[in-house]
């Protein structure tokens, strides 16, 4: 797809800004200097989000929104692994297998969106056969070509998705990462809003396949997409996150089994509720008393992660920890103990001060510059920074919220120490 001119001057010029190559320009007619510098700049995107393909020479990358909008590794990762186990009741426990080995039924992934391909190449790796389908041309042929420069056995489809779904037979588990863009270019988030629309969908894909895997938009109320398609059939919700940056909602839908759980992750750190736990504690309310500041010198902070701030079952974190809620809305908790395996940041608090001038200019003595968050505050980061006249970073850390007293404080503390 790239002649041997363009290939040269892509791997003479990889870590060169392409800003200033498509400045300076190429004098030799026989390289493409679009097709390179999108090769180019997909390829420096590739360290940060795939870096085992950006080892890989010969990987062809999309232009940038594209390679913007793919998966990282990481995600891609997550969700081989959730297969991996999804699939483990389909294959027979060693000590069940008959001395006559009986041939195991291929188990299969099919792929209806399947886009610069990131998820299916690593999902595939989990599967005896695996389908990718794409209907844009263009996309379609730079995966099925970087499919074969990986050596991946796999069947590629250049079609509508939904196309392809009304033909299939069975699958053991389909895989859609519905479009969040309309006709006109602009971002949609609602599952009926995406295309293919998987609510008009859901009958046929829960009929033709066990398991049923969408990835949405991490902007959705998720009780909200289980509502829309169905508590019945939504087993598993995953909330995903990378360096405490929530990037994907994920559903397991099946027509068959009980029960659901929500699972929070982010890195490699995973924490996980059953439905009814997030119903039980949905409403817990043991909240911290403020009433005197100094008995909480000397506790434990705790802010959860952004995969369990987008959960919002704080009440089961709660329970699950033995730690007390701050206040109904602040999303802080606090302990007596240090929690080595809390899912989130913690601090050790060495203060707790109200807004007063002369509490602020006591508990702030000696503090030039703290990291600041606010929660459940009138004032913004930035203007609380002015108004503390403190400077960003070191090693102290504010947060501002409002206590169960209804009254405005900061708590001072410090990263707390392993």
């Amino acid at each position: 797809m790239i002649n041997n001119a363009t290939q040269n001057y892509v791997r003479q010029h990889a870590d060169e800004d392409v800003r200033m190559l498509a400045l300076r320009g190429c004098k030799d007619p026989a390289v493409d200097l679009t097709v390179a510098l999108q090769q180019i700049q997909g390829r420096q995107t590739a360290r940060r989000k795939l870096p085992s393909w950006a080892a890989i020479d010969g990987i062809l990358y999309p232009p940038h929104l594209n390679m913007e909008q793919c998966s990282s590794e990481h995600t891609a990762r997550y969700k081989a692994a959730l297969c991996r186990r999804l699939l483990s009741s389909h294959l027979a426990p060693p000590h069940l297998v008959p001395r006559t080995p009986v041939p195991r039924k291929k188990i299969s992934l099919l792929d209806l969106t399947g886009g610069f391909g990131v998820d299916f190449t690593f999902m595939s790796e989990v599967f005896d056969e695996a389908t990718y389908v794409e209907r844009d041309e263009e996309l379609c042929a730079l995966s099925t070509e970087n499919f074969k420069t990986m050596d991946k056995a796999v069947r590629t489809i250049c079609d509508d998705g939904t196309e392809v779904l009304h033909q299939t037979d069975h699958a053991t588990v389909i895989f859609l990462d519905p479009a969040r863009r309309d006709e006109h270019g602009g971002r949609t988030y609602g599952i009926a809003d995406c295309t293919p629309n998987v609510l008009e969908l859901k009958d046929e894909l829960l009929q033709k396949a066990d398991i049923v895997i969408l990835k949405l938009s991490p902007m959705l109320d998720w009780r909200k997409a289980v509502e829309d398609l169905g508590a019945d059939v939504v087993r598993e919700v995953h909330i995903v996150s990378v360096g405490n940056e929530c990037k994907e909602l994920l559903l397991v839908l099946s027509s068959k089994g009980e029960g659901r759980c929500l699972y929070c992750v982010n890195d490699d750190q995973k924490f996980g509720f059953s439905n009814s736990e997030c119903s039980e504690y949905s409403d817990y309310s043991e909240y911290s008393d403020y009433s005197d500041y100094s008995d909480y010198s000397d506790t434990f902070l705790y802010e959860p992660n952004a995969s369990i701030m987008k959960a919002g079952c704080f009440g089961a974190l709660a329970e699950a920890y033995k730690v007390r809620q701050l206040a109904p809305n602040s999303h802080l908790f606090l302990s007596d103990r240090r929690i080595a395996d809390f899912p989130g940041r913690s601090f050790q608090v060495k203060a707790v001060s109200s807004m007063n001038k002369q509490d602020l200019k006591i508990h702030l003595q000696g503090i030039r510059q703290a990291n600041i968050t606010v929660r459940n505050f009138p004032l913004s980061v930035a203007e609380l920074r002015k108004r503390l006249k403190l400077a960003d970073g070191g090693s102290t850390y504010i947060f501002a919220t409002t206590n169960a007293n209804d009254e405005r404080v900061l708590l001072i503390t410090e990263k707390a120490k392993d």
